[in-house]
């Protein structure tokens, strides 16, 4: 019997817990506290944590924010993007990426997946491309590298701006490039669930010293690096982070690569074993993809081979066996209400036609039938990864 009918579970262990954390991070906080210094323009963490993490990624600059949907707002503002601009974007990501947009006045322009990857199709950019088409935000879903030798070349012909958003995709490299350095600006996220997590925090890195300096402006209330205190230059908030999360982040980022690791060794072993599983396919990952992070372990659900049963239905199912699995983004950005509605009145504001939402739909069956796996799961050994195709095959064995 199912343990969703009562049945005895799979698994009763619980998987890693995360966040993962030690002495480390420990004596990294009571030194931020006896220091006195805990905002960062008085202390060493957050420039500290800028250098290192930058380094680390290949890129020359680093400017630390509040979170990573602060970054994405603060490379639009940075780049000039503003009201009635368009910028090119997927469905199927968290709605910060599309809120950055529609924040600095900006009407996101959505582009179906590749159904392979679920990652943006480079194919279908160029006809989104209009007069108003400013940037292209690729996301690095669940850590998998977008194709940046395409998207890249065509920003490049239809000068458009590039922001990564690697806000899953600590570490990956796509064809030996880590990614959120390959774009003319990259972001990051440090939020709770992600590969490296400070509670919050944000990154944005680039190689451009004039994009890092305009970021720093729009993090530091429109302020200049070598400008008077009192002296601001442009419109902008208050995105610092603190010197708390990044001392915590500068030891989290030492067990990147290790961790890292463990998850690609674990995610291709369970991707290999799924492969006796009717009804479940893990998402490919492009050949060009040289490490991917694995912020998420992605699974095309095929209903039609489990009894019609419905992802949630499954994933509720694993649940209950012990597996922590669950469905993706329920709906794509294109039709979601909030980004309907803000785009709509920015067009009116403007003058323009209303339009109807594009058309995705590639991101309408991932919605539908994605499941995910969390990161978190992969720090575990090759008997964790056994337990998911045992729960897995219990289900659809019991479903048929």
């Amino acid at each position: 019997m199912l343990a969703i009918n009562g049945g005895t579970p799979v698994r009763t262990r619980p998987y890693p817990s995360w966040p993962q954390w030690d002495k480390g991070e420990e004596d990294a906080l009571l030194r931020v506290l006896h220091s006195g210094r805990w905002w960062s323009m008085e202390g060493t963490e957050v420039n500290a944590l800028q250098d290192e993490f930058a380094a680390y990624h290949d890129a020359r600059y680093g400017v630390a924010v509040t979170n990573g949907s602060a970054a994405l707002e603060v490379c639009l503002r940075a780049a000039g993007i503003g009201w009635g601009d368009e910028v090119i974007t997927t469905p199927y990501t968290f709605i910060a990426t599309a809120n950055a947009c529609l924040l600095v006045g900006a009407i996101p322009r959505f582009v179906d997946l590749r159904p392979e990857t679920w990652n943006i199709d480079p194919e279908m950019i160029e006809a989104a491309i209009g007069p108003r088409t400013k940037a292209i935000i690729p996301v690095h879903l669940g850590g998998e590298p977008a194709d940046m030798d395409a998207i890249i070349d065509i920003a490049r012909r239809h000068n458009l701006v590039v922001i990564e958003d690697a806000c899953q995709a600590h570490g990956a490299t796509w064809r030996g490039k880590k990614v959120g350095a390959i774009g003319d600006m990259g972001c990051f996220s440090f939020q709770a669930s992600k590969n490296i997590t400070g509670g919050e925090g944000g990154m944005i890195l680039t190689n451009d010293e004039s994009w890092a300096d305009r970021c720093w402006s729009v993090v530091n209330v429109g302020r200049e690096r070598e400008g008077a205190w009192y002296h601001h230059v442009g419109l902008a908030s208050n995105y610092r982070l603190s010197e708390w999360a990044a001392a915590v982040l500068r030891v989290q980022l030492t067990r990147i690569d290790e961790q890292t690791e463990t998850r690609v060794r674990n995610a291709a072993y369970l991707a290999e074993a799924l492969s006796d599983v009717d009804g479940l396919v893990p998402a490919r990952t492009d050949h060009r993809v040289t490490r991917n992070a694995y912020h998420l372990f992605k699974i095309w659900y095929q209903p039609e081979r489990v009894g019609e049963h419905s992802a949630a239905e499954f994933a509720a199912a694993m649940r209950a066996e012990g597996i922590p699995m669950t469905v993706g983004y329920p709906i794509p950005l294109n039709r979601h209400p909030v980004v309907v509605e803000h785009s709509a009145e920015i067009r009116r504001r403007l003058g323009l036609p209303a339009e109807e939402p594009g058309d995705c739909p590639v991101c309408e069956e991932v919605c539908i039938r994605g499941l995910w796996l969390p990161q978190s799961v992969f720090l575990g050994d090759q008997a964790d990864m056994d337990d998911i195709v045992t729960a897995a095959k219990k289900i659809v064995a019991a479903w048929r």
